[in-house]
């Protein structure tokens, strides 16, 4: 027998790159899916909010500039890092209430998620992309830009559903605001822990965990925020979010029915780019 005392971990917000508790001091209790206590997690505020947004937009512009291939280089390492903690993002998964093998396949689906869209980086141009026809002596070419600053409320599915709503935001150049899972957030930590260890700018994914009704309205009335997913949501809230966000006349992608675990498509990656249509003379 040791007589020695663990160090308990202290569950906190991911805001700019680093790991700050709630500016209110608040927190909440994770209980296991048998409703046994597993850890305090901040419970985030309308002024964490405003930070994460203020750190999403000072990223922006390095983000965004960097080269696709780039970005798909730093998004594979991040793949590297979640591979380095399968253990442990099993145990969180099993925690939630899942069985040791589905755990083990949805740490292991969530990985081959992040990859596939890593590998999205520098192609994903050409494929929104075009150059048109046009009649005279000009080239025209439309091309894919970021929107922004995407705010996302995160699905219940901790580990898989936020791969796939994060991974296909930032991967085009926008930086991301996201609201955790609200009854099993410590997956969504321990994700940040791998961003913060990985090549990703501080800032570009900035993680809170509380309560969603309290939080996803002020991401949605945000001014500063340029589109939001609503994946997350409840169904009861979708409408107001909605409204909130067609003050400043955010992107909205609504929560679309379906299994985490379907094949991706290229939609989510879609929904937050806007076109660029630039006209050239031939010849010059």
């Amino acid at each position: 027998m040791s007589d020695r005392l663990a160090v308990r971990k202290t569950y906190k917000l991911f805001i700019g790159g680093a790991f700050p508790r709630s500016e209110s001091g608040r927190s909440y209790v994770v209980n296991d899916a048998r409703g046994r206590f597993l850890a305090n997690a901040s419970r985030a505020s309308r002024k964490d909010v405003r930070d994460a947004v203020g750190a999403a937009r000072k990223a922006f512009g390095g983000w965004s500039s960097r080269t696709p291939y780039n970005r798909g280089q730093i998004l594979y390492r991040i793949a590297e890092m979640l591979e380095g903690r399968r253990a442990q993002f099993t145990d969180e998964l099993r925690a939630a209430g899942l069985a040791k093998n589905a755990a083990t396949a949805e740490v292991d689906a969530a990985i081959d998620r992040w990859v596939w869209y890593a590998g999205w980086a520098d192609k994903l141009g050409a494929v929104a992309g075009s150059a048109n026809p046009v009649a005279g002596p000009f080239f025209n070419f439309s091309t894919p830009e970021p929107t922004g600053v995407v705010g996302i409320v995160a699905p219940d599915s901790p580990l898989l559903g936020l791969v796939s709503v994060v991974a296909p935001a930032i991967v085009s150049g926008n930086t991301a605001v996201v609201v955790a899972s609200e009854p099993s957030p410590l997956p969504a930590i321990t994700f940040a822990e791998v961003l913060a260890t990985s090549d990703l700018p501080g800032g570009v994914v900035n993680l809170l965990t509380g309560r969603r009704a309290e939080l996803a309205p002020w991401l949605a009335s945000h001014m500063d925020v340029n589109a939001i997913d609503l994946a997350g949501a409840e169904e009861a809230q979708v409408k107001a979010l909605e409204e909130a966000a067609a003050d400043n006349l955010k992107r909205v992608l609504r929560p679309v029915p379906g299994d985490w675990s379907d094949e991706p498509g290229t939609e989510r990656m879609t929904a937050f780019l806007e076109t660029k249509t630039v006209w050239h003379p031939v010849g010059v």
